[in-house]
């Protein structure tokens, strides 16, 4: 039985007004989330039904395309090409936002929850699962193209998102580690704040294959790119700068949640 936006927003919502006697910040959360899902479009059942049987042909000509070493035009630009984009990049900026949340009440130092520490490699894990397995619909391993295809093919836009999948993925269980304290080293932080710097100085570069608004889909991931080095030069100044007060770190590191939740909303605002 599938359920409804209007029944996800009310359970959310029930949450938020249930949760009243508890200290605000949980509040702000769940009221949070029930504005990512306002803002997250439900695909609607039949339509995409519909949408299925009129598109086999087209499906099967970019499989080919593909297959043959060409990028295929059909896809980009394309409706429903545009609806994956953009899916992609606000489920992104929702886990973005959460993330930056998280980070920014350790910063401020409220009295959160011994779990939430853990939403960082979480939110990570998820952010680099999602272009391995799923950001390319022809690529492997769901797709119909093969490991080698796909990895050492001539789509440079594909091996650029599964490669940022297996590092993200990376960073993500080294943070999990820190986290845990099993690894203690200071060192140990540069992963994150190098994955962070090279996401945003990637974003400057990423290739948008023939996608007919290639300039403004540009224009958007320099936004992004630029949110992205700032967040790493704070994560870089909270972590290594020498002789800084505590006070000074966690200045640093509010800079560093924050930018994931500016970074989040330009995520949530994308579009083709």
């Amino acid at each position: 039985m599938h359920r409804t936006r209007s029944d996800l927003e009310f359970g959310f919502l029930t949450l938020l007004i249930g949760s009243s006697y508890m200290k605000w910040w949980p509040s702000l959360l769940s009221a949070l989330l029930f504005a990512i899902l306002s803002t997250v479009p439900v695909p609607d059942a039949q339509a995409q039904t519909d949408s299925g049987h009129q598109n086999v042909t087209n499906e099967t000509r970019v499989t080919d395309d593909l297959h043959g070493g060409h990028a295929s035009e059909r896809w980009e630009g394309s409706s429903e090409g545009k609806a994956f984009s953009e899916f992609a990049h606000h489920f992104a900026g929702s886990l973005e936002v959460i993330l930056g949340l998280a980070e920014l009440g350790a910063a401020l130092q409220y009295p959160l929850p011994y779990w939430t520490r853990f939403i960082l490699p979480g939110a990570l894990s998820m952010m680099g699962g999602f272009p391995l397995f799923w950001s390319d619909r022809d690529a492997w391993p769901l797709g119909s193209l093969s490991f080698v295809e796909t990895f050492f093919g001539k789509d440079r836009e594909m091996i650029e998102h599964k490669s940022y999948g297996i590092l993200t993925l990376t960073i993500a269980l080294i943070e999990m580690l820190r986290r845990l304290g099993r690894v203690r080293h200071p060192a140990w932080a540069a992963p994150l704040v190098l994955l962070v710097l090279t996401g945003g100085l990637f974003l400057f570069v990423h290739s948008h294959g023939n996608h007919p608004e290639a300039a403004k889909i540009q224009f958007q991931h320099m936004l992004l790119g630029i949110v992205d080095v700032v967040a790493a030069f704070s994560k870089g100044m909270a972590a290594w700068l020498p002789g800084a007060s505590p006070q000074m770190r966690n200045r640093w590191n509010m800079a560093w949640g924050a930018s994931f939740i500016v970074g989040g909303l330009l995520l949530l605002a994308y579009s083709e």
